[in-house]
């Protein structure tokens, strides 16, 4: 009997596998560099950065109570620029933001001082105000597609005139009268320009309300629907408006956003000093939006976010003051926020290019 032997097919092992080839869009850059293309990341640098500086030049900084004003001072600034920056993220400008803090001040000082009433009803009567204008001016860029520029430019300068023209003909004079021995006074200084002490340091409440805006901000951002709205209109609103967001709604309630933190402002403003100067408030506007810019907020829209500005704040905040306990020139502050501004918009662009390179 013979026997056949059938030869075994010869079994080839795979190829190693070698590197894997990337085309520059898959390619992982290293940790450092994505997190420095992070533009809160690069803001909170410079912010550590200007810190350090004037506790250098500055040695009256390193005290506590110093520290506590930089604080404040930045706060009052954060207050507004957190609403500004989603704005600006939704693809829009209001450069009547400054005048519109004093507009709101104005409003519940006369109105209650005026007619005699309790000083809760001109507070409430502002916010009215306040977020009707928000609402007239997000409605007019909606509706006539002008450029928000424009738009708040006049808004900027009608609110500037109206000020003044009308606190005048009120009072006779160009600032509202002292309202502190009014009814309710009290209680809404508690609410917005109250002191509370941490290890024998006085801190004003407006440190606490930013901190607590920001993290709301951030949140609704981040973990909401309206969120996604913001960031897609200032990306695209015809393509938002395509895939059923509500362009309308969010643009005109991110003007009233804006409205909401004037009239804050200026409530702390009037019930931390009892009366108002109204020619006061211009120029504020750029301070908002170079807050938002240097904290990451494209000027283009559609990207952004509210921790960055938190830090912008805290640097304009930084230099104001840092200059003082410096003994320097405070003319100089302008020359610092055109520096910063100047090269965050740099940085911004860069990040921008990067972003988007295939």
């Amino acid at each position: 009997m013979s026997m056949t032997q059938h030869a075994e097919p010869a079994v080839t092992a795979p190829p190693a596998p070698g590197p894997r080839e990337t085309d520059g869009r898959t390619a992982q850059r290293p940790l450092i560099l994505r997190l420095l293309a992070r533009p809160e990341v690069g803001v909170f640098l410079g912010a550590v950065a200007v810190y350090v500086f004037f506790l250098v030049a500055a040695p009256p900084v390193r005290d506590g109570s110093s520290m506590a004003n930089v604080l404040y001072q930045s706060s009052t600034i954060g207050i507004m620029a957190l609403p500004v920056a989603l704005l600006m993220i939704g693809g829009e400008f209001d450069l009547s933001a400054g005048v519109a803090v004093i507009t709101s001040a104005l409003t519940a000082s006369m109105f209650a001082f005026q007619l005699s009433m309790n000083v809760w009803t001109g507070v409430l009567l502002a916010l009215l105000v306040s977020l009707a204008i928000g609402f007239l001016n997000g409605w007019l860029v909606v509706k006539t597609g002008l450029p928000s520029f424009l738009i708040t430019l006049g808004s900027f300068l009608i609110l500037q005139g109206v000020n003044l023209a009308v606190t005048k003909l009120v009072t006779g004079n160009v600032a509202t009268d002292d309202i502190s021995d009014m009814d309710g006074f009290g209680q809404a200084k508690k609410v917005f320009a109250n002191t509370f002490t941490v290890g024998g340091v006085e801190i004003k409440i407006t440190v606490v309300y930013w901190l607590v805006f920001a993290a709301l901000a951030t949140w609704v951002l981040l973990r909401t629907r309206y969120g996604n709205w913001i960031f897609a209109v200032g990306g695209n609103k015809d393509s938002a408006r395509a895939v059923g967001v509500p362009v309308t709604f969010t643009k005109i309630s991110l003007f009233m956003l804006v409205g909401f933190g004037a009239w804050f402002v200026g409530m702390h403003n009037l019930f931390s000093f009892n009366t108002v100067q109204s020619g006061e408030g211009v120029g504020q506007e750029l301070i908002y939006i170079s807050a938002a810019v240097i904290g990451g907020c494209l000027l283009t829209g559609g990207a952004g976010s509210a921790i960055g500005p938190v830090f912008g704040a805290f640097m304009f905040g930084m230099v104001q003051q840092g200059i003082v306990y410096a003994g320097w020139n405070p003319d100089w502050f302008k020359a610092f926020l055109g520096v910063m501004l100047l090269g965050a918009v740099l940085i911004n662009l860069y990040i921008q290019r990067t972003a988007t390179r295939r």
